[in-house]
């Protein structure tokens, strides 16, 4: 009976204590949350009144449509090229050359090991005087996004294809006469799906949130989100909320994503 209670009191304890961060964390976001629908809040406690009109000026601001289409059109166009080089290169590695994957776990880590900002700096240098126009333009964002999600891209299918045993699946299809191509699309790659929407969800979200790269390299010359977040700095408080919140609630909705899709890739 006395342990009965001893772990009741334990897991009560534990329970208070993560309910407690869990509150101090929402704190921050709730009162962004009511500044960015209220009228007025200056010195009362409480806010003179509440609107969504900061929200409707927001939505209905083309230059935030025009930064949240670009953002999206680089970090989609960045996903799809991650997906098109690492899916088969992946599939090369763990089915002709099982042993390489403790290099590649090394090699991928590489894009963390160089700050944002020297990168930056290092491909303006290389590009500045090339005939090639990239600065400025969001194909360099393409390229340096598709290094940032490669991580996270093979990492996250990397454990799927240990999930899947990739040998007996192909050894199979192999007996059935399918080629090793036809094996690789129509039976690999379903049994990946799910791998393969949590990586690209987890790394949508990431990606969504750059700045570093996308305020050197292409500025205000292609204004994504993120520049434009930056950008609206110095107006309205209320309206810049709006913004933060909106941006919040929609990494919020892909964290998710990613999560419900890894828990079904592992069951």
């Amino acid at each position: 009976m006395h342990n009965i209670n001893s772990r009741f009191q334990q897991a009560t304890f534990h329970k208070a204590v993560v309910y407690s961060i869990v509150g101090i964390i929402l704190i921050p976001i709730l009162a962004t949350f009511l500044y960015s629908i209220s009228s007025s809040w200056g010195a009362t406690v409480t806010p003179d009144g509440f609107t969504l009109d900061w929200y409707i000026r927001l939505l209905t601001d083309t230059r935030f449509l025009q930064a949240f289409g670009r953002s999206l059109f680089i970090c989609v166009a960045a996903l799809l090229l991650s997906v098109v080089l690492v899916l088969p290169a992946i599939f090369v590695v763990f089915y002709y050359f099982p042993k390489l994957d403790k290099l590649m776990n090394i090699l991928i880590l590489l894009p963390f090991a160089v700050p944002p900002v020297v990168s930056s700096v290092g491909l303006l240098q290389l590009y500045a005087d090339s005939q090639i126009s990239l600065i400025g333009t969001p194909w360099i964002l393409i390229g340096t996004y598709f290094t940032i999600a490669l991580p996270f891209m093979y990492r996250a299918i990397a454990n799927s294809f240990e999930a899947i045993n990739l040998q007996d699946l192909m050894d199979a299809a192999h007996l059935l006469g399918a080629s090793t191509t036809k094996a690789f699309l129509l039976i690999i790659i379903p049994n990946l799906r799910k791998g393969l929407l949590a990586s690209l969800f987890l790394s949508f979200s990431f990606l969504l949130g750059e700045f570093v790269f996308a305020n050197i390299l292409v500025g205000t010359r292609y204004e994504t989100l993120q520049i434009y977040l930056y950008n609206m700095r110095q107006t309205s408080g209320h309206f810049t909320s709006a913004l933060v919140m909106t941006y919040f609630l929609f990494i919020f909705l892909l964290t998710w994503l990613a999560s419900r899709f890894s828990r079904g890739a592992q069951s």
